[in-house]
């Protein structure tokens, strides 16, 4: 059963963190980066291609900490550091995709409307 209306936002403010992980960019590119298997660091950025070290550091850390990536430290020198989907990670992969591919063909469409959008001028906030 939903909530009423105004009970709504206090019923997602404990998913709100979570929501804000799984929805960020470098978090679902992390994730497509990862789907086959451990990549270290430079591996990760190399894949994503735009994203600085200085940000893969902290989404990895961060998604460490959701349960998302596991990090393990091989004792070699110098040390090799891998990263792999955790299976909560690996949980993300379809919802990942699934929007993915909503994207990739509604693509068009949302290039359109934003063409649409410009050509009209309509930079007024919506109030």
């Amino acid at each position: 059963m939903l909530p009423e209306t105004g009970d709504l936002l206090d019923t997602c403010r404990p998913v709100r963190q979570i929501l804000a992980r799984v929805g960020d960019k470098w978090s679902v590119l992390i994730v497509m980066a990862l789907r086959d298997g451990p990549r270290r660091f430079n591996e990760i950025k190399r894949a994503i291609g735009t994203i600085s070290q200085r940000m893969l550091t902290l989404t990895l850390k961060g998604m460490e900490r959701d349960g998302l990536v596991k990090r393990t430290v091989f004792p070699t020198k110098p040390p090799r550091v891998d990263y792999e989907l955790t299976e909560l990670g690996h949980s993300l992969r379809r919802p990942v995709e699934a929007l993915g591919h909503w994207a990739i063909e509604h693509e068009l469409l949302i290039a359109s409307a934003h063409r649409a959008f410009d050509d009209r001028g309509d930079t007024a906030d919506a109030a």
